[in-house]
């Protein structure tokens, strides 16, 4: 795989062709020991379904979907934008599904794709961004290196993909204009 990866916007056209690379990525990340929904062992057709929703939210506008690729066309990494939100809330939207493939990671494509997601937000005007992630996990310390506000932690909120309890730490962030 090529050090080189670009990370853009999937476009509502695009979103469901995407969905068999998707799943690989999300079914690498449970096997990794991700806590991102699902527990293991995640067989590629539900990693499928899932990912068919969320390519329907994209095509509804309710989610802003980005992805990295390596310069060889290999998806590596991806994060979402939930934009559909109550009615009171149209100046925020929830990160959701940050995932780097296994043999992708320490190269920096995860804050890349925050950084992304920033710029996605103030473009859909959005100002103040909200997720959660496992206590105590590399995600975490991502997240506070990035500049994000930690509100705090819910004990046995989630469980891993073997099913053991783990915390889950809240962070918000308010983008500038």
């Amino acid at each position: 795989m090529s050090d080189e990866v670009t990370i853009h916007r999937v476009r509502p056209d695009e979103a469901h062709a995407l969905v068999p690379a998707l799943a690989a990525l999300l079914v690498d990340c449970v096997e990794g020991g991700a806590s991102v929904s699902f527990l293991a062992p995640l067989a590629p057709a539900r990693a499928e379904r899932f990912w068919q929703t969320v390519a329907d939210g994209v095509a509804a506008g309710e989610r802003a979907l980005l992805v990295a690729e390596s310069a060889d066309g290999q998806l590596v990494g991806t994060v979402q934008l939930l934009l559909g939100l109550p009615e009171n809330q149209p100046h925020r939207a929830d990160v959701a599904k940050m995932l780097v493939h296994r043999r992708a990671r320490r190269r920096g494509i995860a804050g890349r794709l925050l950084a992304a997601l920033d710029e996605t937000a103030r473009a859909e005007g959005r100002r103040v961004l909200v997720l959660d992630t496992v206590t105590g996990g590399d995600a975490e310390r991502l997240y506070a290196r990035a500049g994000w506000q930690r509100v705090g932690e819910v004990p046995h909120y989630a469980l891993m993909p073997d099913g053991t309890p783990c915390g889950t730490t809240f962070f918000y962030r308010h983008l500038p204009d």
